[in-house]
């Protein structure tokens, strides 16, 4: 079952690192989760670094082992992330709740959550994956240049505990998981694009040095993201940004 052992430690550089570790020194296995109160280099997507406040978020990394899938589908694991983590949200305030490509959790137009996954293979064998998730919860007051930071507190108004929290995302990724295993891609890939942050609307992405506008379709079970502007166009990770206004 994912989230157990639950593995709660005081303080880390990253708790993706830390569990990285643990499996290299072969003390971990499927399931196994670490949850920190401090998180001094936490990471996110690009090299960005995930920027929290002891004691206040949940910062945990969750180690799989999904060897029902291919290296080439990681794809499909990380939407399945991002839905259970959404369905985990949508508990506390059902209402206006997004996956925004690929896997960022927002609130409106403001982030309130970030998924990081790491893999091991052995060629065509995926051996584990390391499931990073940093999701603010109590704290509300963010450094001045992360302007469009949101928690879970500052949009309820009350405070949660968050190991407790913790422990419920476990559950709500373990259900979707199990969706994973039972090969229902097509299933879940409908049900991250239900939720996917500006869907049919009107936004700004920047490519290389260019900047345009183009309107939101869908993401694809390979994890390209789908616009049309005259004509569809698909596009990679790596290839575009977001472009916001300030």
């Amino acid at each position: 079952m994912i989230g157990h052992p639950f593995i709660e430690l005081q303080s880390v550089d990253s708790t993706n690192n830390y569990a990285m570790a643990q499996v290299h020194a072969g003390l971990a296995f499927h399931g196994t989760t670490y949850f920190s109160y401090e998180q001094l280099n936490g990471r996110g997507q690009r090299g960005k670094s995930w920027v929290t406040k002891p004691g206040e978020n949940i910062t945990m990394s969750i180690l799989l082992e999904p060897d029902f899938l291919r290296p080439m589908q990681q794809f499909i694991l990380s939407a399945s992330i991002a839905r259970g983590s959404y369905d985990f949200l949508i508990k506390y305030f059902p209402d206006d709740w997004y996956i925004k490509w690929p896997n960022d959790l927002y609130w409106r137009d403001r982030k309130a959550g970030g998924i990081l996954i790491e893999s091991i293979c052995k060629g065509d064998k995926w051996l584990f994956a390391v499931v990073g998730m940093g999701i603010n919860i109590n704290q509300t007051r963010f450094p001045a240049d992360i302007s469009r930071a949101i928690s879970l507190k500052q949009i309820t108004g009350k405070t949660y505990e968050v190991k407790k929290l913790a422990m419920e995302l476990c559950n709500s990724i373990g259900t979707i998981y199990e969706q994973l295993r039972n090969e229902d891609y097509d299933k879940i890939i409908e049900s991250y694009n239900e939720c996917l942050y500006k869907r049919n609307e009107l936004v700004r992405l920047k490519k290389g040095n260019i900047i345009f506008e183009t309107t939101i379709k869908e993401v694809t079970a390979q994890g390209q993201l789908i616009t049309v502007n005259g004509m569809e166009r698909s596009f990679d990770l790596s290839e575009i940004e977001w472009v916001f206004d300030e």
